[in-house]
């Protein structure tokens, strides 16, 4: 049972110092990899590269996303000669999100375009791609955002992440679409552990992301920071271990650079 973490890259020192504080504590739980994402439109470039090499620095795997939007073959190429000569060997691969006065959709207005390229130029590479079990929120429908996803699996995709959910039946309605396919490819659930609601609730809302009913009352229930911090473990980790039950290869934390809750969420899982 395989354990990731996604980091972003941090923008000040402090920011950097404590990426990598956090990092080393949470490589006591041996995760396969630490994931760093990518900015719209490329605007993290050097910084999820730099933060990659750093976590590389420390004995960990690092992955980075990658994000076609915009970009040229060129520029892409480029990027992906810097991981290769900074020893990174897997990939998420995205569309991305688009930037508020991008030019152009680029030479890859989808991930399928850039995970096809990848393949093609730098065959080394391992690629992870995105999965999304409540929709894709700029999908016309959700049939067409499967078939998408199907396009990517084949593609040549080693292996798919989804999007955060709270509720473990959208996993397993995904999963028997993806077995209904044939789909064989591991498709890890990925986890948003509960540290701040109201970010969360943005965040949500961005991706499309149900967050339940249940779950607001809950949170309601317990204003105190210490409760509020403790009853989202405990769910996280419910969640998780149902998940896991289930079948599930693994579990992606999304940390947004934050140790806890998801060393506690772990701890519980007994994942180390």
């Amino acid at each position: 049972m395989n354990t990731s973490f996604e980091f972003f890259p941090p923008k000040t020192e402090k920011g950097k110092e404590n990426i990598l504080k956090t990092a080393k504590k949470l490589s006591l739980f041996s995760p396969e990899y630490f994931s760093v994402t990518y900015g719209a439109g490329g605007s993290t470039r050097e910084g999820t590269l730099k933060t990659c090499v750093a976590i590389k620095n420390i004995g960990q795997d690092a992955c980075p996303h990658l994000s076609g939007i915009g970009a040229s073959k060129t520029s892409i190429k480029e990027i992906l000669n810097e991981y290769e000569e900074n020893g990174l060997k897997r990939i998420v691969a995205l569309r991305g999100d688009l930037p508020s006065g991008l030019g152009g959709l680029g030479d890859f207005p989808y991930a399928l375009d850039l995970i096809k390229f990848i393949k093609q130029t730098r065959g080394s590479f391992s690629i992870e791609i995105a999965a999304y079990p409540e929709v894709h929120p700029d999908a016309e429908s959700e049939s067409l955002d499967f078939e998408n996803f199907l396009d990517k699996v084949n593609a040549g995709a080693d292996g798919a992440i989804t999007q955060f959910f709270f509720e473990e039946e959208t996993y397993y309605k995904f999963m028997e679409k993806c077995k209904k396919e044939k789909v064989t490819i591991p498709v890890i659930p990925g986890i948003m552990p509960i540290h701040d609601f109201e970010a969360l609730t943005r965040m949500a809302k961005n991706c499309s992301a149900n967050i339940p009913i249940w779950l607001k009352e809950g949170m309601e229930k317990y204003p105190n920071k210490e409760d509020h911090l403790k009853y989202g473990v405990e769910v996280i980790t419910n969640l998780c271990q149902k998940l896991l039950t289930f079948g599930a290869p693994g579990i992606h934390f999304y940390t947004v650079n934050r140790e806890e809750p998801t060393s506690l969420i772990v701890k519980n899982l007994k994942l180390n």
